[in-house]
């Protein structure tokens, strides 16, 4: 098993995923728009040329803020799930943050999604205590 973050150079890997790992199939045109940009980052474990999880994140600067490290997915597929594969993986895109002079890192949740809530929290997360509310815009 290889967990590695993944470039525009070695971005093919991506289409060879594992079964239930995305939630659709992965676009050749939206990888490399996704890892050509110098804010985008995805950590990938690849078992025997199959990608078998991934973690999704984007570095942002604001005017008053320091430079943050959104994580906005974390996926592994059922076949190698619970062999702690996905806190292999947030640690790894966690560094990478670090290297970036990313100041916090943080994700969304929802309380019910038990896997996610042991990860975050065994990673060294705090829960906020305020609840969060996301909006949803539809734009098209």
């Amino acid at each position: 098993m290889i967990v590695r973050k993944l470039t525009a150079e070695n971005s093919s890997v991506l289409m060879n995923p594992a079964e239930g790992l995305f939630d659709h199939a992965v676009q050749p045109q939206l990888t490399a728009e996704f890892l050509n940009d110098p804010r985008h980052h995805l950590v990938a474990a690849i078992d025997d040329g199959k990608v078998v999880g991934f973690v999704s994140a984007v570095h942002y600067v604001h005017p008053d803020k320091p430079t943050e490290l959104w994580i906005n997915e974390v996926a592994v597929a059922p076949s190698h799930r619970k062999q702690g594969l996905g806190r292999q993986m947030l640690d790894a895109m966690l560094a990478h943050g670090r290297s970036l002079g990313c100041q916090c890192a943080w994700v969304l949740t929802d309380r019910a999604n038990t896997p996610a809530m042991r990860l975050y929290a065994g990673a060294g997360g705090v829960e906020n205590p305020t609840p969060a509310i996301m909006f949803e815009f539809p734009l098209t």
